[in-house]
C-alpha cells in the first residue's frame, strides 16, 4: 500500500452513535483511527431550519478503502441521509500517512 492516497472522511451522528460507528470502522480496518468532536449543527430538514447537538467523526483511511468505509458508515448510521464527505490529504507526515495505510490493510487469512 505504499503510495496509497490518504483520505479524511467527515460524518456527523447523534451522540452515542458516533462512538459505535467509529469503533465498527476501526475494527473492520475501514479506518485507521477516528476522532470524535462535539459540534452544534444548523441545517434545513423537511422544510424547517433545525438545530441539534451532534458528534463529528473524522475518519482517516485510504482511497482504496473509501467505498468500503462509506458502506460501513451508511449501514450503521441512524440518519436517513447521513453526511459523508471525503477530502483528499494533499500532504502530511510520511510516517503518519504510512501508518494509516498499514492500519487499513485487512488482516491476512491463513
Amino acid at each position: 500500500m505504499e503510495g496509497e492516497s490518504v483520505v479524511i472522511v467527515l460524518c456527523t451522528a447523534p451522540s452515542g452513535d458516533a462512538e459505535r460507528i467509529a469503533d465498527l470502522a476501526v475494527r473492520k480496518h475501514d479506518a485507521a483511527c477516528v476522532n470524535i468532536v462535539g459540534v452544534g449543527s444548523v441545517f434545513r430538514w423537511e422544510g424547517e431550519v433545525q438545530r441539534d447537538r451532534e458528534e463529528l467523526m473524522i475518519f482517516k483511511t485510504t482511497q482504496g478503502r473509501l467505498s468500503i468505509l462509506m458502506d460501513t458508515i451508511q449501514g450503521a448510521h441512524p440518519y436517513e441521509v447521513p453526511e459523508i464527505i471525503a477530502v483528499p490529504v494533499i500532504e502530511g507526515a510520511k510516517e503518519y500517512l504510512a501508518w494509516v495505510a498499514e492500519m487499513v490493510k485487512p488482516p491476512e487469512r491463513h
